[in-house]
């Protein structure tokens, strides 16, 4: 840290981050344009002094009369009081913030949040951190009305309007509205990882990829849904899970008009009308649409069955796989149709069976036009067009469309009868003919001729 603390005293100069203006300028400020740049300049020479600047060497008490006198200038003709702006770099710069800057040496943090208990270094900080239980964001665009909680992310944001990009990459050219967002750009040419993880040793380019590592750690989830109270690690999946109450789903697919709560979603969907799939298998040359697909196609060539059950013993390749199994012990069924009241294991599975209640069939077979309630059975369809049997009796080398079929050819080879009538005993090699066996049982006649 004190190597990238000497980094920073290098790049970074007074001159960066002070910002000077005229009387006629400051005059055509509203107040809350005021108030956000006094923010923006206490933060940023918190900032710096929490890395080890001294401010004797800026002439601060210089500054401090300069920006006075609009002070005063503003005041004689308001009648207002002294305000922040005109004590607000000399304060913090000498004694006001003294207590907070040893706090950096020392290690205490005596400002803690009396919502979850989490203490900080500095008063800011916990101000900062306090928005994220009440959801505060005081610092408005002017342009566009976006809001944000920190008026740093503001003037961040700001910039996206004008475009403005002042510093450039000398490995690369590429330009960039902050110097900080220059540092973090150059460490993917150098590889220079300065934040490392106490707990195992992982290092990050990032001090945020850090914090946001180390919950993996500690198990902290400091983001809660107002509405249900569920606890998150990370804000994205905040906003992700409260589209589950709202029911938002602001990501439509423009070939067929069906809407998304996540953008990643709409882009594995469009692949059912384009037919894309980008990730392939390098041992068999098979291709899938979802790289998560392709990671469980992957564990049947090495056989990898990681996640086991704990009361059978059974092992599953995906833990997905083995939450759904566990159902079936428990007989956990938490997702009902709300038109016929069936229950299901899965949200999955609910959504095939509520398919047959409206019809839809969303998966269309470019071939032929034939439409489809579930991707499965496109897929099979999609077969008898061009005639692909990837299914392959290892015995006699008879290849199938479908791995069911398979199943069927191989018990001619090992004459299995899996389905045994509970009358008799007898076995069949299909539940096909089983059912017609039971019915010399019952007598039933189902074909009944025209009399």
């Amino acid at each position: 840290m004190s190597e990238l603390g000497n980094h920073n005293r290098k790049v970074v100069t007074y001159d960066d981050v002070h910002i000077n203006f005229t009387w006629e300028e400051w005059a055509l400020l509203n107040p809350s344009q005021k108030n956000l740049y006094k923010d923006v300049m206490r933060e940023t020479y918190r900032n710096l002094t929490s890395i080890g600047y001294s401010w004797e060497d800026y002439h601060i008490e210089e500054y401090w009369q300069h920006s006075g006198r609009y002070e005063r200038k503003e005041r004689s003709q308001t009648g207002e009081k002294p305000s922040v702006y005109a004590h607000c770099v000399k304060a913090f710069a000498y004694d006001t913030h003294l207590p907070s800057y040893e706090g950096t040496h020392t290690g205490k943090k005596p400002y803690e949040c009396n919502q979850c208990g989490k203490a900080f270094a500095y008063h800011y900080n916990l101000q900062i951190h306090e928005s994220t239980h009440t959801g505060a964001k005081p610092y408005e665009c002017n342009q566009c009305g976006k809001a944000f909680a920190q008026p740093h992310d503001l003037q961040i944001h700001e910039k996206r309007h004008t475009g403005e990009k002042p510093f450039e990459c000398h490995h690369c050219g590429k330009p960039f509205a902050y110097r900080s967002h220059l540092l973090m750009h150059e460490r993917t040419h150098t590889g220079e990882k300065p934040y490392e993880c106490n707990h195992c040793g992982k290092a990050f380019a990032r001090r945020s990829h850090l914090q946001i590592h180390e919950r993996k750690h500690t198990g902290e989830k400091p983001y809660v849904c107002n509405q249900c109270g569920k606890a998150f690690a990370y804000p994205y999946n905040l906003q992700m899970h409260e589209r589950t109450h709202t029911g938002e789903k602001p990501h439509e697919c423009n070939h067929c008009g069906k809407a998304f709560a996540r953008h990643s979603c709409l882009l594995k969907h469009k692949r059912t009308h384009t037919g894309e799939k980008p990730y392939e298998c390098t041992l068999c040359g098979k291709a899938f649409a979802t790289h998560n697909t392709l990671q469980r196609h992957k564990m049947r060539h090495r056989g990898d069955k990681p996640y086991i059950c704990n009361q059978c013993g059974k092992g599953f390749a995906q833990p997905h796989g083995l939450q759904i199994h566990e159902k079936r012990h428990t007989g956990e069924k938490t997702f009902e149709c709300h038109h016929c009241g069936k229950a299901f294991t899965r949200r999955s599975q609910l959504q095939m069976h509520e398919r047959i209640h409206t019809g839809e069939k969303p998966y269309e077979c470019n071939h032929c036009g034939k439409a489809f309630a579930r991707h499965s059975c496109l897929h099979k369809h999609k077969r008898t067009h061009t005639g692909e049997k990837p299914y392959e009796c290892t015995l006699c080398g008879k290849a199938y469309t479908s791995n069911k079929s398979l199943k069927k050819h191989k018990r001619t080879h090992t004459v299995e009868k899996p389905y045994s009538c509970n009358q008799c005993g007898k076995a069949f090699e299909r539940p096909s003919t089983l059912q017609m066996h039971k019915r010399a049982h019952t007598g039933e006649k189902t074909y009944e001729g025209n009399q």
